[in-house]
């Protein structure tokens, strides 16, 4: 799938909340799982606890999938929407945190070549 840039836009206000959820079952998980190797008790649940955070985190990556967007890193979160820019093969980029998508990088470079939008 491609999506033109308005497309994209129109995706971010969804994407924004889909990505909070993710961030905060992301860091829920990694603490119960220290807990669970560490001590063997956590205030946040026990196995069956990891086990239902690990659904939930699933079905959220599963969204992002079902929607063409790829997921580049889950830890920073950083998505790509596939594009083209110019005739060129581009991502339109967003890394967890941003408030907007306003960055993107040709294909072939990866976060390294990451760049603002042009107006």
């Amino acid at each position: 799938m491609e999506f033109t840039r308005d497309e994209a836009l129109a995706l971010m206000p969804e994407v924004r909340v889909k990505a909070a959820q993710l961030v905060r079952l992301r860091a829920d998980l990694a603490e119960l799982s220290l807990d669970l190797r560490t001590t063997g008790i956590s205030d946040l649940g026990g196995t069956p606890e990891a086990k239902g955070l690990e659904a939930r985190l699933d079905d959220l990556l599963s969204w992002f999938h079902d929607q063409g967007i790829e997921i580049k890193s889950l830890a920073p979160f950083l998505i790509d929407f596939p594009s083209t820019i110019e005739g060129r093969s581009v991502q339109l980029c967003w890394l967890e945190g941003e408030t907007g998508l306003g960055w993107y990088h040709l294909s072939e470079l990866g976060f390294v070549g990451r760049r603002p939008l042009p107006q």
